[in-house]
């Protein structure tokens, strides 16, 4: 990001090198904490690497909070499978207020969404990136 805004804030990708901290909940969920002093950021999945990647991104909302103009990187491709066979979408910018960010069909065969946020506690990982013609 080549910007002129300065902040105390870090920027994102100092967070990337840090080491997390990791503590296990007693729901089985794990909280990954990063702090680059005196900011800390926190980020829950069912796995490690799931809680460092949403540890990341809240470091990404947070810079964003501080610098309007910058622009949060999607952790996601715009269409995808995931490790359980489901297919993922990107909802129009229009509908993502009401819906969330990507629809999917469950194991029932139900239309169903989720944001992001919700996405990466699922800990939620594409096996295989779609081209648009395969959307």
């Amino acid at each position: 990001m080549a910007s002129e805004q300065h902040s105390a804030y870090p920027e994102p990708s100092d967070f990337k090198v840090m080491r997390p901290s990791y503590h296990e909940k007693d729901d089985g969920y794990v909280v990954a904490t990063i702090s680059i002093s005196p900011f800390t950021v926190k980020g829950e999945s069912m796995t490690k690497a799931g809680a460092r990647r949403a540890a990341i991104y809240e470091a990404e909302k947070t810079y964003h909070s501080y610098h309007p103009s910058y622009t949060i990187d999607n952790p996601y491709p715009e269409h995808f499978v995931d490790g359980e066979e489901a297919t993922w979408h990107r909802v129009p910018p229009f509908q993502r207020t009401t819906y969330g960010d990507y629809r999917f069909i469950d194991a029932q065969g139900e239309e169903e969404y989720a944001d992001i946020e919700m996405m990466l506690m699922w800990d939620v990982r594409p096996e295989k990136e779609l081209d648009p013609e395969e959307a």
